[in-house]
């Protein structure tokens, strides 16, 4: 048997990726299942976008690009920064990489190793502990509650601060719990890094999906000395419906982009030459497919957590952002299907599985073993279907 890496042991499969395969895997075999499971908007990516794609393979767009991106697609970020954040930057402190998770991938190794210390937010996306590991740095959590819309104050993050911490993930709105970081919350976050000289990351692929009122704010846009310590993350994958294209971009300061840039340079070299062009397109044209994107998802938010808060046993907070819900079902939890207790989220999770055909995540995978992560970025039809399913299993319970 050949003996691998420890660093595999550290670290497990995307629990969201794994149970979206099974729904699929599941689909494929002619089981009629509905799957809450996907980070994926269902709209189609937009005509003019997939046009710019086709143009370019026929215009001969198929070769090598420049390792970190063409600078069309750098100016068009450059240019979506300043129209939506105020930001500037100029080229040199922007990566074009293979998805907002390749992005952070690349910002992990070149900037942690053995004896740093990532301060990860609570719930927190899968990947953000795992990411850490992999660079051989140790995550910390600092756990929010649902009590205060899953806020972080200056306290808390003050709270977990060492003289080894290297970072601290701020993902705004956020994966899984579609929580807005308040202005306020933000300054607090900054001062603490500014104050204890740690860098920010700022996650920030869901910034157009908000709802009721709220905004969007990037915490780079709160001052120049700010700026200067955050590396903002996002990319074309949830705003235009792009998560195939494999498109995902990093602005920040020269040295840690140019760092970044040189470990892709020996990774994956140039992002999809075809994507490249069809994300330039989307970047300057893309506005009015978000505005009815996002209209859509409000109608399909409200009724998801409305019908949710119908079910017993289940408490769901209205999310202000993103695509996704995060029952509570902590009351749940001990109850019998077929005499044998159910004692987790994840078992939840496979129960609805099996016995409803619902596909959901388990809270265990996002630091919130309490909960579970329903995506509404799916038809409502289906989510209507499926809500019925999930009650219907859960009245089967003992």
């Amino acid at each position: 048997m050949i003996k691998l890496a420890k660093r595999v042991g550290r670290i497990s499969p995307s629990p969201t990726l794994r149970m979206t395969a099974e729904a699929k895997a599941m689909a494929a075999r002619g089981v009629d299942v509905i799957d809450f499971a996907a980070g994926e908007p269902d709209l189609d990516t937009p005509d003019a976008v997939k046009e710019a794609g086709i143009a370019a393979i026929r215009a001969g767009f198929t070769k090598y690009t420049a390792s970190g991106g063409i600078d069309e697609l750098k100016v068009a970020v450059i240019d979506k920064l300043k129209r939506d954040q105020g930001l500037a930057y100029d080229k040199s402190q922007i990566l074009i990489s293979c998805g907002a998770k390749h992005s952070l991938y690349n910002l992990g190794q070149a900037l942690f190793e053995a004896g740093d210390e990532v301060l990860i937010p609570a719930p927190y996306w899968v990947s953000y502990p795992d990411q850490a590991v992999l660079n051989d740095a140790t995550p910390v959590m600092i756990p929010t509650e649902e009590a205060t819309g899953f806020q972080l104050t200056g306290g808390l993050v003050e709270r977990y601060v060492t003289e080894r911490t290297k970072a601290i993930i701020v993902n705004s709105p956020s994966n899984p719990t579609g929580a807005v970081y308040q202005v306020r919350t933000l300054q607090a976050i900054a001062e603490v890094a500014l104050r204890r000289n740690f860098l920010i990351i700022s996650d920030e692929i869901y910034e157009k999906m908000v709802y009721d009122g709220a905004r969007h704010e990037s915490i780079a846009s709160l001052g120049k000395d700010v700026q200067a310590r955050t590396v903002v993350v996002n990319g074309v994958s949830k705003a235009y419906a792009m998560t195939g294209w494999r498109i995902g971009y990093s602005a920040g300061p020269v040295d840690v982009i140019s760092a970044m840039g040189t470990v892709q340079s020996q990774s994956t070299s140039n992002p999809n030459s075809m994507a490249q062009k069809a994300a330039v397109t989307a970047l300057n044209q893309g506005e009015p497919f978000i505005t009815a994107m996002v209209t859509e998802f409000d109608k399909r938010r409200r009724f998801m957590v409305e019908r949710l808060n119908k079910i017993p046993g289940v408490h769901c907070m209205m999310p202000s952002g993103a695509f996704y819900a995060f029952p509570h079902i902590g009351q749940l939890l001990g109850r019998k299907s077929g005499g044998e207790p159910i004692s987790s989220s994840t078992a939840l999770a496979t129960y609805f599985l099996t016995e409803a055909r619902v596909a959901t995540v388990p809270g265990e995978a996002f630091g919130a073993p309490d909960h579970l992560r329903f995506s509404y970025a799916t038809s409502m039809r289906n989510i209507a279907d499926g809500l019925d399913r999930i009650e219907a299993a859960i009245l089967r319970l003992s």
